[in-house]
């Protein structure tokens, strides 16, 4: 075979094979994409449980035993920057951190010291409501940053919006052994019936060196982890900004006033 010829073989070999994997992968990417969506949704539910107690670390359950629990919360979408409730908004597949990308979705944050730079015009809340409508936990959606990565986590309220059942993080990039300790289910274990917010109302979660007392005694602080200053740090700012003024604080004034018609047990 000529040089010539042997090459144009060869380079229209290649780009078949190149045009055959791409199909293969586009055609692979669209026929998933459902699928990917009902795991990431099963991802979502599972975390919101875990940050509320109602599913235990190590726990494996079934998507149809995940969705069974899940049930028992209403999930809304909420204006950040007047405080209540957007009803007509639909939040099935709505991502928050995809709307941080869009421009009219979102807005630039003030500065903080969770270094949240944008905030979503819409966040989405979970609550838990008894048999008479009345109101019995939140789980409200947290982020911020920490040693080397943003942190993506959820904190859970108890009715009084002020004593915390619970926090779990689901996505992070810090050090394993160290700031990954974040994920320890011991260390969230000591978040349990800690007081949010001070006499004056405002938040009030410190994260120190060393170990905390207990809730009763010592209602604001959080066990430090060893090695890890930095991203206790960027915890205890995380979890201050979303339940502040330029976060979730004006929908928790207006669920304490009675908004949204919601009763608190």
């Amino acid at each position: 075979m000529p040089r010539l010829e042997a090459r144009t073989y060869i380079v229209g070999f290649a780009a078949a094979v190149c045009v055959v994997c791409a199909v293969l992968v586009a055609g692979a990417a669209v026929s998933l994409k459902d699928r990917q969506a009902v795991n990431e949704e099963l991802d979502r539910q599972r975390n919101v449980l875990m940050a509320a107690g109602e599913m235990e670390p190590g726990e494996r359950l079934s998507p149809d035993e995940v969705s069974e629990r899940f049930a028992t919360f209403q999930q809304v979408a909420v204006n950040l920057e007047t405080g209540e409730e957007d009803p007509e908004f639909d939040v099935t597949g709505y991502s928050q951190q995809a709307a941080l990308a869009r421009p009219d979705d979102s807005r630039a944050a003030p500065p903080n010291l969770a270094q949240v730079t944008r905030l979503p015009n819409r966040a989405v809340a979970f609550k838990r409501l008894d048999d008479s409508g009345n109101l019995t936990m939140l789980v409200l959606p947290i982020e911020g940053k920490g040693l080397w990565s943003t942190m993506y986590g959820f904190l859970a309220l108890d009715a009084d919006l002020e004593t915390i059942r619970g926090i779990t993080f689901y996505q992070h990039g810090e050090t394993p052994g160290l700031g990954g300790e974040i994920d320890n289910p011991r260390w969230k274990a000591v978040w349990e019936g800690r007081q949010a917010f001070d006499e004056s109302g405002d938040p009030a979660i410190r994260v120190i060196r060393g170990a905390a007392g207990s809730p009763d005694q010592d209602p604001h602080r959080i066990d430090g982890i060893s090695g890890a200053t930095i991203t206790g740090r960027g915890v205890e700012h995380t979890v201050n900004f979303w339940l502040g003024e330029h976060g979730f604080g004006p929908y928790l004034e207006h669920l304490k006033e009675g908004g949204d018609g919601n009763e608190r047990s």
